[in-house]
């Protein structure tokens, strides 16, 4: 027998993009089996369990399109730095240090944190082997969560335009990594009732050769494997793709096999219009990353003219290292203002397409829209409630203008993956909330203690 999520407004995000007022939700099992409203559910099912969702808005669970799970730990021990500083000398080298505890509590961290916010997939860009791939899976699969794993693969310990920068905790040998990434796939894929989806992560261009990006789009389409790679986030790596191969990124990428309708291009944050039409070409999507790219002065994405060319793009919040927090709302908030700003014009990025970018086009982007990113019949019942008693949501005129401009992760008082209650009340039932807290608490200790970074205010603590 199912349930009823009933008495709520409802963002589908449907074909139709209908609101629905006083609508319900009808879950069998891990599907929708029927949506409308309210009335009409009770009368239809009367044998099913009611769930009062009054004063809440219900919407598809959010994906976050970029996501670095091992850094989670390490919040606010890289602020207010350089971007080479902030990589060579405080990221590479605490993540490099990391034993497979460490970076199965940073997960663990993490995931919490994204399900209480109201994300129910995401993208994870660059797993080393010294994290232990088979401890993040578990984190993954114990969680509830639905997720994309991709085993990062390099093979120069170069950035930008440093050579030689890397950490040697953080290098790797590119065709063990390849390798590494067949044989986890074929361990781990849809492992978790079908949660589970292993990738590819190739570094970006300066710590990977074109021969290796080739290699990479090679594997992924003999192993049918997507790739996330970050590309264009910072000016260097136009100025290397220009000086090492003569081409623009987009000719470089499509060169390099990498452009494909299966590709989450993180950042994107130099492309040209050239570049966008290639991309529009092959159906691959850029994740934005709006807080990432303010704070770490990479610049703008230029997101609206993406969209006005056609491509698809979705949201990510990157690390908490460079963003601080996991919480898809922020992103949603930040996407929808920003761009505002830089083209003085306020018609751009309104808070339906925010929505979008948060959702559909996420699905879009793993080739799973006929699954997920909307809340239709057929689909997985991957769904959020939104707690609307507070002064903050009340009134409440505009849900979707109330979820973008107004609503918090923290607002977020049940999650449901696969039909299951993963939280209820603002309870977190699959993890051991307070334990993975206190762990964490002990083990950045730990970590900072190996790496020596000083991680102090700049102000007098007393």
């Amino acid at each position: 027998m199912g349930y009823i999520l009933g008495n709520a407004t409802i963002i589908t995000v449907d074909n139709d993009r209908r609101i629905i007022v006083d609508g319900a939700i009808v879950i069998k099992d891990s599907i929708i089996s029927d949506i409308g409203k309210t009335p009409a559910m009770k009368a239809k099912y009367k044998d099913y369990e009611f769930h009062d969702m009054d004063n809440h808005i219900i919407m598809p669970g959010l994906i976050n399109g970029h996501v670095h799970l091992t850094q989670a730990l390490i919040k606010g021990c890289a602020d207010d730095v350089s971007l080479i500083d902030f990589l060579a000398n405080r990221i590479w080298r605490l993540m490099g240090s990391y034993n497979e505890e460490e970076a199965r509590v940073s997960a663990d961290i993490c995931l919490l944190e994204m399900i209480k916010s109201g994300t129910t997939t995401f993208v994870e860009t660059l797993l080393l082997s010294r994290y232990g791939l088979d401890g993040i899976t578990d984190a993954v699969i114990e969680s509830g969560m639905r997720g994309v794993l991709a085993k990062s693969v390099m093979d120069i310990a170069t950035y930008a335009s440093k050579d030689n920068i890397m950490c040697e905790g953080m290098i790797e040998d590119g065709d063990i990594c390849l390798e590494q990434a067949i044989q986890w796939k074929k361990k781990s894929e849809n492992a978790g009732d079908g949660r589970i989806n292993i990738w590819l992560g190739p570094r970006p261009v300066g710590s990977t050769t074109k021969d290796m990006l080739q290699k990479v789009s090679k594997t992924a389409n003999k192993h049918d494997m997507g790739i996330a790679i970050h590309f264009c986030e910072v000016k260097q790596d136009v100025i290397h793709m220009k000086n090492n191969y003569d081409q623009t990124p987009g000719d470089f990428a499509e060169s390099a096999g990498i452009l494909t309708d299966r590709t989450m291009l993180a950042h994107g944050i130099w492309l040209t219009k050239d570049d966008m039409q290639k991309l529009k070409k092959h159906k691959t999507t850029v994740v934005h990353c709006p807080a990432s790219n303010a704070k770490l002065a990479s610049g703008f994405c230029l997101v609206p003219e993406l969209l006005e060319e056609g491509v698809n793009v979705a949201l990510g919040t990157d690390a908490s290292t460079c963003d601080n927090k996991y919480d898809m709302f922020d992103a949603m908030r930040l996407a929808a203002i920003i761009h505002k700003c830089r083209l003085l014009d306020p018609l751009v990025i309104p808070a339906e397409t925010a929505i979008e970018m948060a959702t559909i086009n996420g699905a879009k982007a793993m080739k799973k829209e006929h699954l997920l990113g909307s809340l239709e019949v057929g689909k997985k019942a991957d769904i959020i409630t939104i707690d609307c008693n507070n002064p903050r949501l009340i009134p409440n005129t505009n849900p979707v203008s109330m979820v973008v401009y107004s609503a918090q992760g923290t607002d977020v008082d049940n999650v449901i993956i696969d039909g299951k209650f993963i939280v209820k009340d603002r309870e977190i039932l699959t993890m051991d909330e307070q334990a993975i807290m206190d762990k964490a608490k002990t083990i950045i200790k730990q970590v900072l203690s190996k790496t020596e970074i000083n991680n102090k205010s700049k102000w007098k603590i007393v």
